[in-house]
């Protein structure tokens, strides 16, 4: 394991957290558009606190999805002032916490605190275990020509190219097939 499970947790929600960005997908479908999807998103992802479940909690959480879409396009040290800005933003205060059937983990943040907060504070966190790591490398946009999502590579080896948004690796690989086939003599 790269990094230990809560931080590999709050990674793979915001990776599909950001890859609900239109600029992410294919087809530019906006994948956060209903207070329902941010329903099944926190549901899946376990997100604990205080919710509004209303339109302005929703827009809010789009409004971050931005921000961390930011740590893609740079390096190591690029990512810790944008990591250091949401720790500040979210005014961050880390502190252990055990619940339902987590054991001992850290919140930044407090349960009352409005959800696109606590989001962004997480995941600020869960950047901050991948650069002390340095393993920053592994922070990642798909090699398929046709998509823009980003992933984290949990792999052992480092050796993961494409999301897990779409079929990108199977579709590259079917398309390599193909041209080796087509460049072969009949």
């Amino acid at each position: 394991m790269v990094f230990i499970r809560d931080t590999e947790l709050v990674l793979r929600a915001t990776v599909e957290l950001v890859n609900t960005l239109p600029e992410t997908d294919a087809s530019g479908v906006d994948g956060l558009t209903g207070e329902d999807e941010l329903e099944a998103f926190t549901a899946r992802h376990g997100y604990t606190g205080s919710r509004t479940h209303d339109r302005r909690e929703l827009t809010a959480v789009r409004g971050i999805r931005n921000r961390l879409h930011d740590l893609w396009s740079v390096d190591r040290d690029g990512a810790v002032p944008l990591v250091n800005a949401m720790l500040a933003d979210g005014r961050a205060l880390p502190q252990l916490v055990r619940h339902d059937d987590t054991d001992w983990h850290i919140h930044a943040s407090d349960p009352d605190e409005p959800l696109a907060r606590r989001m962004l504070v997480e995941a600020a966190l869960a950047f901050v275990d991948v650069i002390r790591a340095d393993e920053y490398a592994r922070v990642r946009v798909c090699s398929a020509d046709d998509c823009a999502g980003v992933y984290i590579d949990f792999s052992k080896n480092g050796s993961k190219r494409y999301c897990d948004a779409g079929n990108c690796g199977n579709r590259m690989n079917v398309n390599a097939y193909r041209r080796r086939k087509a460049d072969q003599p009949a």
